[in-house]
């Protein structure tokens, strides 16, 4: 989604470099708002509550006349007949409002599924070799990035991990295998930003090249159970409390 960078980042980079969290928590309910807005004024309301009304009554009668099979089935295709009339009343607004979801959704999973790496931090960068590609591996950095466990090193089991620290900004790293070389990009930075880690490569022995970047943890070390969600859980949490609000608020049936 980096074709969306110059429009989002410069609204939404702040916000998240001041609090991944509260980025997270805010994007849901301002998400979940437009979504709801567009379900009110898309769809006919009045309809819907009706149908909603039917589909209880439905039900009711169904417990009922569990006794009698027959009539029971009969009630059954009727509410059936309901729900789905609901469910393609809800299908206008679904369609309006799934692209910019996606877009959204897509422009969070680039900026907070990983922590910046730090200037003179110690990261790590892999290159994944084809399948019985032997041989010496060869890591080129610029100046300004330090290899910290030989700039040369032999395949092992397919793969040849550097371990790295660089000066701020941007920096290119290139592997070289024989007459071959891949090179990938990576940024050093206190902020949060865009990252793609993996790079895969086309006619190469040197199939992939992947920047070992941490997990972002927008919580901390604070777990659940156990369970430390990422920016995509607190989405999903954030965004189903929210749109239950704003749905109870508006009177949306």
């Amino acid at each position: 989604m980096s074709f969306l960078d110059p429009v989002l980042n410069p609204v939404l980079e702040p916000l998240v470099n001041f609090s991944p969290f509260w980025a997270i928590v805010i994007l849901s309910f301002v998400v979940s708002f437009l979504s709801t807005i567009a379900y009110k004024y898309f769809t006919d309301q009045e309809k819907m509550k009706n149908l909603k009304i039917k589909q209880k009554e439905y039900q009711k009668q169904m417990k009922e006349l569990r006794s009698q099979p027959e009539k029971m089935i009969s009630v059954q295709k009727e509410a059936m007949k309901s729900n789905a009339e609901y469910m393609k009343m809800s299908f206008k607004p679904m369609l309006i409002t799934m692209l910019p979801l996606l877009l959204i959704i897509g422009w969070m999973a680039g900026h907070l599924a990983f922590e910046p790496i730090f200037p003179e931090e110690t990261y790590s960068l892999t290159a994944f070799f084809k399948e019985g590609v032997t041989g010496n591996a060869e890591l080129v950095a610029r100046e300004g990035t330090e290899v910290l466990n030989g700039v040369s090193q032999g395949i092992t089991g397919g793969a040849v991990t550097w371990n790295l620290r660089s000066q701020e900004g941007d920096h290119s790293l290139t592997v070289k295998l024989g007459q071959q070389e891949g090179s990938t990009d990576v940024r050093i930075t206190r902020d949060v930003h865009s990252a793609e880690p993996l790079k895969t490569l086309e006619h190469s022995d040197i199939e992939k090249l992947q920047i070992n970047y941490k997990p972002l943890k927008p919580l901390g070390e604070t777990s659940f159970f156990g369970w430390q969600p990422g920016w995509l859980g607190l989405y999903f949490i954030f965004s189903l409390v929210s749109s239950l609000l704003f749905r109870k608020l508006l009177k949306i049936y």
